[in-house]
């Protein structure tokens, strides 16, 4: 039995050498992903490095990203990438860059999320390797309404809030062409940063009506990508209506108040002086 398992041993020991160098020895890694972090709903560059291709053993290989949450391909992109075997070269690095542009899922949560590619030479059992692409949702989300507005003097305050988890900086409110909103003078406001949880305020000179209209809130995030959304807002004039004419309502009742008493001094003055007159002409 003894004889029989040494025998064993040194056939296994004796054919494993050989073995090795017959298999592809291929090395992948991640070289890059931009933006950093990914974004969700977003494209994301990846560029992975792929090593050893100068073997003599490394033939027709494949390169494949594999499609799984939360990455998703564009329509007509291939995730396989196939490469033949590069010629040895003295001082020369045998690699190749596999680049992917993919989407990743826009309900994808922060932090590492693993991916997988799957390299494969011809002959060879395909070997699965897991990388880690950061996320972060960086992006800003906006909660935005009209505080105050002035029909007299057409000035309107809009009351921005950051509802996102993100910091942004430089915040621009731009109020495009539209018929529900007439704008005098600029139709811009750089408004600046703005903390997440935090709100601010933007005066412009306008003409409104009841309706929606929209406005743009272009801001960076804080990887530096110049965003822009959208939002609109609903107006109704009855919401500022009367305060307006409580305001006019009271100036005019202080100006009849004021006008009363003035015609009532008047009137007592000239009482008093009439009664002085009678006083002296009686005296005579």
């Amino acid at each position: 039995m003894q004889k029989e398992l040494i025998l064993i041993l040194v056939l296994f020991f004796s054919i494993a050498p050989v073995l090795a160098e017959t298999t592809c020895d291929l090395n992948v890694k991640l070289l890059s992903q931009d933006p950093y972090p990914a974004v969700p709903g977003d494209y994301v560059k990846l560029v992975f490095q792929l090593d050893g291709l100068d073997s003599p053993n490394c033939d027709d290989i494949t390169f494949e990203l594999l499609s799984q949450y939360p990455i998703s391909f564009k329509a007509g992109d291939s995730k396989i990438k196939t490469f033949k075997k590069l010629d040895y070269i003295k001082d020369y690095k045998s690699e190749v860059l596999v680049p992917y542009e993919v989407i990743l899922d826009e309900n994808s949560i922060d932090g590492k999320t693993p991916i997988d590619v799957k390299i494969q030479s011809k002959g060879d059992a395909p070997i699965t390797k897991t990388f880690d692409l950061e996320v972060e949702d960086v992006r800003a989300t906006f909660e935005i309404s009209v505080k105050k507005y002035n029909p007299t003097t057409n000035e309107m305050t809009l009351e921005v809030l950051n509802t996102g988890k993100s910091n942004i900086e430089a915040l621009t409110l731009e109020i495009p062409k539209q018929d529900t909103i007439k704008i005098k003078g600029s139709n811009r406001v750089i408004v600046g940063d703005l903390d997440s949880n935090e709100y601010t305020s933007a005066d412009f000179k306008s003409h409104l009506v009841d309706g929606k209209f929209k406005i743009n809130l272009i801001y960076s995030d804080k990887i530096n990508i110049r965003r822009t959304v959208e939002k609109e807002i609903v107006f109704d004039s009855s919401y500022f209506s009367n305060d307006e004419s409580s305001k006019g309502k009271k100036g005019l009742t202080g100006y009849l108040l004021w006008g009363i008493i003035i015609l009532l001094l008047a009137y007592f003055i000239y009482r008093r002086r009439k009664n002085k007159l009678q006083q002296t002409k009686s005296k005579r």
